[in-house]
């Protein structure tokens, strides 16, 4: 571990900062390659009199922080780690870093399910780094949980998630395309959840330089209307879920209108469009019958 004064630190900080960037994008850094965590980030200007600890020295620091700025790649990917809601995971290009937006999914299965000492029968399709299903796996113990992604290094960085995260095995990983892994729990669901690929393509092409460069295709792109996988879930959905079994979807913001309407033609009830922390319709959510 190298030593340096805060003062000096803090100095340095305020130069990388200045470049651009953000302070979030700037405290993951600190945390993941330099080792000093995010509560003690906080601590920092407290005690501006002692030494700092840091597992990497400034210059190298620097020197990620630089190709962050000049290449706009995230500063997730450059990392290898992201924070979503109390976790920490592993993610590469291969997965989409999970959103703080989507961290209120989790919440919405709270409100459903409040009961966390209930044996219920969770999926969640499309994984990606895993965030929803460990998240579920860790708030309902005595549940199981399925989740299923069409690319198996998404689904290898889901597990050793789930490993890292946890010391249980109420989760368990299915490769294949939507529900089509699935095909043994036909009617027993009480919950399925995804957070699909949703961005209709015109919108795809305008997306900025980090995330259309970066993130993976396959986890954006939803089609001509952003519909193409929203409305596969859902046609598929009846067959898997128990009656009264819930669908939960996250889309994009102008979507939860037309989403609402796959979901009564299907014969979904208690539809309702939940708003994010922005205002906008983030998720749309209903039960079969």
């Amino acid at each position: 571990m190298l030593s340096i004064p805060v003062e000096e630190f803090l100095f340095w900080k305020k130069k990388q900062l200045s470049k651009g960037g953000d302070q979030q994008s700037f405290a993951v850094l600190l945390d993941c390659i330099g080792g000093i965590s995010i509560s003690d980030q906080n601590l920092i200007s407290i005690s501006p009199e002692i030494n700092l600890h840091l597992r990497k020295n400034l210059e190298f620091l620097e020197s990620i922080w630089n190709e962050h700025l000049i290449e706009s790649c995230p500063i997730q990917y450059l990392c290898g780690i992201t924070f979503w809601r109390d976790l920490k995971l592993k993610v590469t290009n291969k997965v989409l870093i999970p959103r703080p937006e989507t961290e209120l999914i989790v919440d919405i299965v709270f409100n459903i399910f409040k009961k966390k000492s209930e044996k219920l029968f969770f999926a969640e399709l499309g994984t990606g780094s895993g965030a929803i299903s460990i998240s579920l796996a860790l708030a309902y113990p005595f549940s199981d949980v399925v989740a299923t992604d069409i690319d198996r290094d998404a689904l290898e960085i889901a597990n050793k998630n789930y490993i890292n995260s946890y010391k249980k095995s109420n989760l368990k990983f299915y490769c294949g395309n939507w529900w089509s892994p699935l095909e043994g729990f036909k009617g027993k669901l009480d919950l399925a959840i995804s957070n699909p690929p949703y961005i209709p393509q015109g919108t795809y092409e305008k997306l900025p330089k980090e995330v259309k460069d970066f993130e993976p295709k396959v986890a954006l792109l939803g089609g001509e209307d952003g519909l193409k996988h929203i409305k596969e879930i859902i046609q598929k959905a009846p067959f898997f879920l128990k009656e009264k079994g819930w669908l939960i979807l996250e889309n994009h913001f102008d979507q939860g209108e037309k989403v609402k309407q796959l979901l009564f033609k299907n014969k979904f009830t208690s539809i309702e469009i939940v708003k994010d922390l922005s205002g906008i319709g983030r998720f749309t959510i209903g039960r079969y019958k």
